[in-house]
Order: structure tokens, then sequence, then C-alpha cells
């Protein structure tokens, strides 16, 4: 692993705007590149962390004549719900906009490294198959890098030798601004509403994942959840991907019909089994099994030994806020799972236990908890948080769970311990299926405050 040439980009003029997580750090890398950056956020503290860096000019967009292209926050939307004025700026002059992930590819190329590049999306589950992907290849002693929506930036991560192998967590909104980047592996696990409004429909959704085979060719794998991914365009897609040449492989947690499967807790592919996944503590559920199958294969495809993966199974910890054991206090286990911040990633998370009190609720996306019935019998009582808090409980009323409106997060806490120590409950989980901003900076945030909480619950009890 190195630095980049100081030149790479020199005679290259970049716009960014947006200077948070993904801008920030594409700024200063394009710089330390040597390219020319022009860059801009309506936040006086973002843009005052990157004044007085050479080649950088801070200053609202009036024009973007000259410029090579726009790097855009993946949060600012350059289409729907409608573009943002310097989006539409771009499209009119033809300046590509681009994702720093796109950006990441053409730096490696021009330093003349043929590292790999895999790239995994989904709606659920990327994240730790993100992470488990790179454990496994990094334990096989391949040079790794994990970046992109997970973080770090693209743009900030190392260059690699040509035996490396680059791990992206893909986005939507970063596949929908890709122009060069080519993935060696490439991974969809699952589909289900989420960002409509940036998409218009699901099948908007579903397109704008599905340009992750975009620049797949022959030689290449295309991973996909067995059965996950609706759209009555699928099918057509797949022979699409199969007729150019790319070696399709499904998968599965549950089904043992996939490529590669984790049915029966057994991860298995047709050349029999590789791993018992009871033997991997951080990877419980049905769900994790559809993320191991889907780690496995990229792993494989990626030249990983078929003997290294189930110890990288075993030794993989998992990711914070994703069903993380906190502590247990007088018997009752607390679990961080913040990341959950739609229905159906709480779904993965209530099917692991059989009873439990739930704290939940938050900004809730379109649908809300109503796909969540099946589950509800396992809650012996829902602690609700947030704005939408009345929302959720309209809907566990309509099904006799159940509930309390809490309101915070210091409430929830206390009361999720008291009422599993009285339903005969051993499991308080937090598992929102909300997003977290109208109390908290992230689920990172929300998840931490959880566990601080949980923490000095368990000091008054004398567990601490």
């Amino acid at each position: 692993m190195s630095a980049f040439p100081a030149l790479l980009f020199a005679g290259r003029r970049y716009a960014v705007l947006g200077l948070g997580n993904n801008g920030a750090p594409a700024v200063r890398a394009l710089a330390a590149m040597g390219a020319s950056v022009r860059a801009w956020d309506d936040n006086a503290a973002a843009r005052q962390a990157l004044d007085n860096i050479p080649g950088v000019t801070l200053a609202p967009f009036e024009s973007l004549e000259g410029m090579d292209a726009l790097v855009l926050s993946p949060g600012i939307p350059h289409m729907l719900p409608r573009p943002h004025p310097v989006a539409l700026m771009a499209r009119e002059a033809g300046i590509p906009i681009l994702s720093d992930a796109d950006l990441l590819y053409q730096a490696v190329r021009r330093a003349g490294s043929q590292a790999r590049f895999a790239g995994i999306t989904g709606t659920n589950g990327k994240s730790t198959t993100t992470a488990l992907l790179t454990h496994m290849l990094a334990t096989a002693g391949i040079p790794v890098a994990a970046g992109g929506n997970l973080g770090p930036a693209s743009l900030s991560l190392p260059c690699l030798p040509d035996n490396g192998v680059y791990v992206l967590e893909m986005s939507s909104y970063m596949l929908e601004r890709l122009q060069d980047l080519h993935f060696k592996v490439a991974c969809l696990l699952n589909l289900t509403p989420d960002h409509l409004d940036r998409h218009g429909d699901m099948d908007g959704y579903l397109h704008a994942k599905w340009h992750i085979f975009d620049s797949q060719r022959s030689g290449d794998v295309a991973v996909i959840g067995f059965g996950e991914t609706p759209g009555a365009s699928v099918p057509r897609m797949v022979d699409k991907l199969a007729a150019s040449g790319d070696r399709v492989l499904t998968v599965s947690g549950q089904s043992p019909d996939a490529d590669l499967s984790g049915a029966g807790g057994i991860l298995r592919d047709a050349a029999g089994e590789i791993a018992n996944l009871a033997e991997a503590p951080a990877l419980p559920g049905a769900h994790n099994a559809e993320n191991a199958a889907a780690a496995t294969a990229m792993a494989l495809a990626l030249g990983v030994p078929r003997t290294a993966i189930a110890p990288a199974l075993r030794s993989f910890v998992g990711l914070p806020h994703r069903q993380k054991p906190v502590a247990t206090i007088t018997g009752v286990l607390f679990i961080d799972d913040s990341k959950a911040t739609n229905a159906d990633s709480s779904s993965r998370a209530l099917n692991c236990y059989d009873r439990l009190v739930w704290i939940a609720g938050g900004v809730a996306k379109a649908g809300g908890i109503a796909d969540l019935a099946p589950h509800f019998p396992r809650i012996t009582h829902a602690v609700l948080i947030g704005q939408d808090a009345p929302a959720l409980a309209e809907t566990l009323a309509a099904h006799h769970v159940p509930y309390t409106l809490a309101g915070t997060m210091e409430a929830a806490v206390p009361l999720a311990h008291d009422l599993a120590r009285q339903t005969g409950a051993n499991t308080v989980l937090l598992s929102p299926a909300c997003a977290s901003f109208d109390q908290y900076k992230s689920f990172e945030h929300r998840g931490r405050h959880f566990a601080d909480l949980v923490h000095g619950l368990a000091g008054t009890k004398g567990e601490g």
C-alpha cells in the first residue's frame, strides 16, 4: 500500500459540492494528486476545515466552465425528487457528475496498478458483507482496502499493488454516478423499498442498484441474492449478464437451490460443505447466512482458498450497531441493532429472538412497520421513541402488541429492562426500523447513546 503520485491529476479541474464524509476527503485527495479543485458547502464549519489547502478554491458555483467533472455529495440529488441547481448546471454543460468511487478507480489505473475492485450493494446487509469479505481477504494475505458507503470515503483509500483488492460498499446514490469503475466481482444482495423519493419507484430503485454490473465483462463474476430481488425485469437483466460472459452466481441464507447457500446453518456450494455457521457467533440468523454466502462467493472468485473460509468466518467479530451484544443485566441481554433503519432490516433481527422487548422509533420509512406483523408475537412489549412513535403505536395497537411511548432513549432503556423482567423476556433489542435524524446525528450516534445508557444502567445494578 502506498500514497498516490503527487501529480497524478495535474492539469485536471474538479468541482466538489458538499463537504461532508465523502466531499471533504475527495477535495483533499484530488488536491494531493495535483488537481485544481473548486469546492463549496453552505456549512461554514465544513468550508473552514478545508481552508488554506494548496490548489483548492472555496467559492459558490456560478459556472462550471472548464471543469472535468462535478463530484456531488451522495445526499444531494442530481435528478429526483428535483435536481440541485449545480447538478442542473453540470448536466446542461455536459459535465460528468461522478461518485468519488469512480475517481478512485481512475486514480488507481493512472497510477499503473491493476488492483481489482469488488462492489457490494443491496438494501440490507451490505455493510456486514463488505466487512466480512474484507476480513476474508486480509486473513488470506491479500492486500485489501475497504470503504465507500461504509466508510472511509473511497478517495481516502491508499494505492494498492496489482494483487490488491478494493472492497467498496455502494449505495444507490453512488451507483447512479459511475462512469469508468469496473467491478471484477459485484454483488446485489437484496432489494426492498427504500429511497423511493430519489428513484421514483421500485423499478427505478432496482435500475439504480443494477448499475453495479454495468462495466462487467467476460470473466467477471456477478453475485445476486436468490429470490431476494423483486421486479419483472430481473430475469431479463440476469440473462443479459450471463450472455455477456459474466459468471452469475446466486446466494441465499435459506434456499438450498442457490449456487451458494447457508440453508440450515451450513454454508455449502456444489462442491460440498464449506463451513458451519453455528461456529460464527458474529453472524446470527438467516440474513447473516446470506451475507456469509455472498462474501464467500466473492472471496472464492478473488482467490481466497476454500480452506481459509471457515477460519475467517469464525474469527469475524462483526460490525458496531449490527446486532451487537452490549451487556447482560440481571439476566437480560441488551442488543444494539441501531443500523436497522427500515422495517426489512429490523425483521432480520426480530427473527433471531423468541421473546424480547423491542425499542423502536425515529423517522419512519414508507410503509412504516406494517410488514413486521409476522414477528409481533415475539414481542412481549414495545418501547417507542422519536418523531414517528405515535404512528408505530397505531400499527402495534391494531395487532394487540403492548407498547409504551417512552419518547427518548434515556427513558426507554431502564423501562425496557423493567419490562423484560416483568414479561419474562431475556432480550432487549434496539432495532429501530426508522432513521435516526430526528434525535441523533446518525444511527452510529444513536447506537453509542444506547450502549452508554445500558452500561450506566449496569452500574446502578451492580453489574458494571
